[in-house]
């Protein structure tokens, strides 16, 4: 099993990067700016969930092979790259979906299902599983697979608690803009076009 001493450095190295904001971040913020905070809370959850698989498919060295194929890497990068330009197109042009949004909102499922979908398909995250996960992980411990799901789960419960601070001051700043529809479109489109190109401008580890 993981020792003390590895899994309390794996913690400061997760908390270094949770802390810092990401795309999850970024995501999550769009969310509750043009929905609202029940929004932005089921968007983070749905973040987290889609962490779960790809905890599934470092444990089964899935990762691995995602990384080091670049047909498979380049698939999962640029999927994730048109729907979050999708997006945004869509938030940017669509200015009567945020208008009815506000009477009408989306199900909260539909908005939790995208966030899965939006974590599962950035590289980043696959990438960030295959770099930081095995510098702790020691095979003469014990079972490798389930090193990773127990440093996974813990980043995943890291970032739950990250993604639900910005959910909750996301939400709070949406509550104050619900009026200006024009605005939150034009503010959720670039967050989701900037995403788009972040996640384009990713590069394949060597």
């Amino acid at each position: 099993m993981v020792s003390m001493s590895t899994f309390l450095l794996f913690v400061v190295a997760s908390l270094a990067l949770v802390l810092i904001p990401g795309p999850n971040h970024l995501y999550i913020a769009a969310r509750g700016i043009s929905q609202g905070r029940a929004a932005a809370m089921a968007s983070a959850f749905g973040v987290e969930a889609g962490t779960l698989v790809h905890i599934a498919a470092a444990a089964a060295g899935l990762s691995y092979v995602i990384a080091r194929s670049a047909t498979l890497f380049n698939v999962i990068k640029w999927a994730g790259v048109l729907y979050l330009l999708y997006l945004g197109v869509r938030a940017l042009t669509s200015r009567q979906e945020f208008a009815t949004r506000e009477t009408a909102p989306q199900p909260l499922r539909a908005v939790f299902l995208e966030g899965v979908l939006v974590n599962v398909l950035n590289p980043k995250v696959t990438l960030f599983f295959l770099a930081l996960l095995p510098q702790f992980v020691v095979p003469e411990a014990g079972a490798v697979p389930l090193q990773i799901v127990i440093l996974g789960g813990t980043l995943l419960l890291l970032g739950l608690i990250s993604d639900m601070i910005y959910a909750a001051g996301a939400g709070a700043l949406g509550r104050r803009l619900r009026n200006r529809t024009r605005s939150l479109g034009y503010v959720s489109g670039a967050v989701y076009l900037g995403l788009g190109v972040a996640t384009a401008l990713s590069s394949r580890p060597v």
